[in-house]
């Protein structure tokens, strides 16, 4: 059985919705199982990250970058860091915001680098831009047309009612692209820890 834990932040329920549809999309992987996390339980749950064979990590974009909640998390893996805990671990990232554009690239940079200085190795999502054609709709996965993670996007003046179907979609190709890689990675694990 292979962990993914799914550790965010949301202000105002925008990016729970979106993590519950990441953690179906890994349920819905035979062989793997999700842990939501949010990030004001992340300390007393670290043992969870910490035995995950995967982190996805999600956020909403604040002022073009990652909420003051996720940034203390963010702050507090510095020990895990210096330890090399979360060497070698799958890891990808989600963000919305009520904007279609709203800097929400450099939200997902800030998640990559954090990965990254952990020593993780990123998981893209792997899905083609939609909407980007006169045949596209802002029904198509991917609408945004991001590669790094997901970029959704969820009106300001509506609550979780405001998350477009294809968000939710494409939030669970996410978790069956990160549950599919993770099973594949563990079973692959004592090449991918031999460094």
């Amino acid at each position: 059985m292979s962990t993914i834990a799914v550790v965010y932040h949301s202000g105002y329920g925008h990016t729970q919705a979106l993590a519950e549809a990441v953690a179906k999309g890994i349920g819905s992987v035979a062989g793997a199982r999700a842990a939501l996390i949010p990030v004001a339980e992340a300390e007393a749950r670290g043992a969870e990250l910490d035995g995950a064979d995967a982190i996805i990590f999600g956020s909403p974009t604040y002022m073009g970058g990652v909420s003051a909640e996720f940034a203390k998390f963010k702050d507090a893996t510095s020990k895990r860091w210096m330890d090399g805990t979360w060497r070698n671990k799958l890891a990808a990232g989600f963000t919305v915001s009520a904007s279609w554009g709203g800097d929400k690239q450099n939200t997902l940079y800030q998640l990559l680098t954090l990965a990254l200085q952990h020593g993780m190795v990123w998981v893209g999502l792997g899905l083609p831009p939609g909407n980007n054609s006169s045949k596209g709709s802002s029904d198509d996965l991917n609408r945004t047309g991001a590669s790094l993670g997901v970029m959704a996007q969820a009106n300001a003046d509506q609550g979780t009612e405001g998350i477009a179907a294809s968000e939710l979609r494409t939030m669970e190709a996410l978790g069956r692209r990160v549950a599919e890689a993770a099973l594949r990675w563990h079973q692959d694990a004592p090449l991918a820890k031999a460094a």
